[in-house]
Formats: structure tokens, sequence, C-alpha cells
């Protein structure tokens, strides 16, 4: 991954932090777009393609839920990390729950804004997954996963994915009718097995339960004070 070839969009309203997140990423060999408000942002995503989004919550005329909610219309797959002084529950959950990859609240260290910029990066950049039938995807059940497209596909219906949501796939898939702790899912996942991110891992739980409604032989099995288990029942079994 050759980070001079990857371009950020940074979102934040305080000139101050702007200037010096931006001189951070740049001599770490990141260009870097600028935005002071939620609606110059849109008018950036729309004009530019972005490898990574950093935004604050709290910005001028459009706040950041409603950038990403935006945002997560045209383009399901760049990461979002949001960037923010609001620390409530509450949000974290909303910011991941419309789409956002990370929540990082303020005051925060650059290093750690780096690090969590070189995993998501890496991860958006490759999805290294071992292809079933040679062609990208694992089947499950009657759906192809598609690792490198982040896409999810039954019959002739085609569902795009969210990193996140093709992170926890790839994980469930990897360990097929196995039981499967909570905090080992939030670990592999998520990278911590913190309290807002476990509320989060429901709310994703819930998602992924929808998309694979539309086959009875895949199930997400809720195992009270356990975890889950993926169970994928084989054909003509």
């Amino acid at each position: 991954m050759n980070e001079s070839n990857l371009k950020i969009l940074l979102v934040e309203d305080d000139e101050a932090l702007r200037f010096i997140v931006k001189d951070n990423l740049e001599q770490n060999g990141y260009e870097v777009e600028a935005a002071a408000d939620g609606q110059i942002a849109l008018d950036f995503f729309e004009k530019n393609k972005f490898d990574l989004i950093i935004l604050d919550v709290m910005l001028p005329k459009i706040d950041g839920f409603q950038v990403a909610e935006k945002i997560r219309k045209s383009n399901e797959h760049v990461p979002i990390i949001f960037l923010t002084a609001r620390s409530m529950t509450e949000d974290k959950i909303k910011g991941l729950t419309i789409g956002g990859d990370d929540y990082i609240p303020k005051p925060f260290s650059m290093e750690e804004l780096l690090l969590k910029i070189k995993i998501f990066l890496r991860r958006s950049q490759s999805l290294p997954l071992e292809s079933q039938a040679g062609n990208g995807f694992i089947k499950i059940g009657r759906f192809l996963f598609h690792s490198e497209e982040l896409s999810l596909t039954i019959d002739d219906s085609t569902r795009s994915l969210t990193l996140k949501e093709a992170e926890l796939i790839r994980f469930f898939a990897e360990h097929p009718n196995k039981v499967l702790s909570r905090n080992e899912i939030l670990e592999k996942v998520w990278g911590s097995d913190d309290y807002f991110l476990g509320r989060s891992l429901d709310v994703f739980i819930s998602r992924l339960r929808k998309y694979f409604k539309a086959d009875p032989s895949v199930k997400i099995i809720n195992l009270h004070g356990i975890g889950f288990r993926f169970s994928v029942k084989k054909e003509n079994a």
C-alpha cells in the first residue's frame, strides 16, 4: 500500500485542529483535502475520489451524521472515521449504525489516528478472502459473498455492503457452525470489546439477519450469555 497514492477527505470546523491533522497526514505521505463544514465536504466528495474520510460530527450547515448518510447512499465502501468531542454512547452507536467504521473521541493522539487510518486503508484496498470457486467469492448457502466487490448476491439480487458488514460476514464465513463468543468477534472485527462496540455488534447482527433472511438455511443464532453461531446448512443435509 503506497500512502502517496491515497487521498483523504478531512472534515473539521476547528481551524487549528484541521491544520494540525492535515499537516500530520501530509507528512505521512497522504494527499489531503480539508473541509470546514458539511456542505463543502459533500461538494468535495462529489467531485473527487477519496480512499478514506475523517469526519467531525458537530459541523456548520450539515452535521457529520447527515454527511455520512449522504455519502453512504452513493458509496458503501469508503471507510469513514468519526473524529469528535461527542462521546455519548448513543452518538457512537448512531455513527457506526449509519455506516461509520470507527469513532475516535477528542482529545486523541495522532499516533492513534494514523494507526486507525493504516488499518482501514489496508482493509479497504484489499479484503483477502479465500475463494471457494476461484472467482473471488465465497458461497454461503444460496448466497455468493463477493470479497473484492463488497457485495452479497442471491439469485438476481445484489446488495452492496459496508466494509464493516463485509468483515463481519467474512469472519462468520471463516467459522461456519462454530460457537463464537461476543468478545472474540469484537476483538477480531472491531479490535476491541468495550461496551458501546458490543451494542454496535448487536445492530450489525440484526442487519445481517435481514440480509440472510432470503435463505432459511443461513442463520445467525444467538447463544445467550455466550455469543453467536453462524449456522449454514449443507445442501441435501
